[in-house]
């Protein structure tokens, strides 16, 4: 019997074998959710790096931020990932959602993503 944790994980390698096959050697915007936080990070695959990162626990956001878990804090998440993947060189990414829908605070990452620069 497949547990709940097991299900997600198999939704998780389900979107990261899709942009294995899809993404054409793309850099990967991954997202994780918790249920205080949310964090993005650029990660290149071929060489095991991350390029960039940004969550609501940063320094630089928490004087911006009223809260850590609404869309807006999202939002501006996704555009600081944006703005310091481009400054590491990066303009395009594939989206990994993980095993998340594309609904919510991981829409509004996109959103503020593709607000600071970074297009998928």
């Amino acid at each position: 019997m497949r547990t709940r944790y097991n299900k997600r994980i198999d939704r998780a390698n389900r979107t990261r074998s899709a942009l294995a096959r899809k993404g054409r050697g793309r850099l990967r915007l991954s997202i994780f959710r918790s249920s205080k936080h949310i964090y993005a990070q650029v990660i290149d695959d071929v060489r095991g790096v991350t390029l960039a990162a940004a969550s609501t626990v940063d320094k630089s956001l928490q004087g911006k931020l009223s809260k850590t878990t609404d869309m807006a804090a999202a939002s501006e998440v996704g555009k600081l990932v944006a703005e310091r993947a481009k400054a590491a060189g990066v303009e395009k990414v594939a989206f990994d959602r993980g095993a998340y829908k594309f609904h919510g605070r991981v829409k509004a990452v996109a959103e503020g993503a593709r607000e600071g620069g970074l297009s998928f």
